[in-house]
């Protein structure tokens, strides 16, 4: 029973140091190797930082690409979905509250076309992508509050549209901070 015990407290002791003391040090030397230095990756507009790339940004203006519903309203230091779930009279209320906003913002856009990204929470409240289908409903709003062609917005979605890892691992996505930085600089 005594070598038990022993062997046990050794054992607790090698994972402590590893967990607590080496696997930490550890993955703040590979942090200091990504863009930012493990402090996030800022996009710089005149040189002063605007966002965090891999954090979302609220849009909701209409010479804009809005951003996806945040649950927890684009605060990065708390991230979470509404936990509620699809049958919730609550969450139905607030994705047709959604809904009728986007439809009353973008004319000529029927219900059925609206990707669900736009009107439903991402499960950590802070995603900062949309589908390029997501970023396209909306070239038409944007090209009328702009006075841009629509064409000459297709084309910088299509510029800002990250396509899968090697072609097929995950789906293909736009940056929509990255995308309204380059929005602004179209001239």
């Amino acid at each position: 029973m005594k070598k038990h015990i022993l062997v046990s407290l050794k054992l607790t002791a090698v994972f402590i140091i590893i967990c607590s003391v080496i696997y930490p040090l550890v993955i703040a030397a590979v942090a200091r190797l990504a863009p930012g230095g493990g402090r996030g990756q800022t996009l710089p507009v005149n040189g002063k930082a605007v966002g965090y790339a891999n954090v979302g940004q609220k849009f909701d203006r209409d010479n804009y690409f809005w951003s996806r519903p945040s649950a927890v309203g684009y605060n990065a230091a708390g991230s979470g979905g509404s936990n509620k779930g699809p049958t919730n009279p609550d969450y139905l209320k607030d994705v047709q509250a959604r809904i009728d906003s986007f439809l009353a913002h973008n004319p000529g856009v029927r219900k059925d076309q609206i990707p669900a990204e736009l009107v439903t929470y991402s499960g950590s409240g802070l995603d900062p992508d949309l589908s390029p289908a997501g970023a396209k409903i909306q070239i038409p709003r944007i090209a009328a509050a702009r006075h841009i062609s629509e064409q000459t917005l297709r084309d910088l979605v299509d510029q800002h549209t990250e396509h899968p890892f090697v072609g097929m691992f995950g789906p293909s996505k736009v940056n929509v901070l990255q995308l309204n930085i380059a929005l602004d600089n179209l001239k």
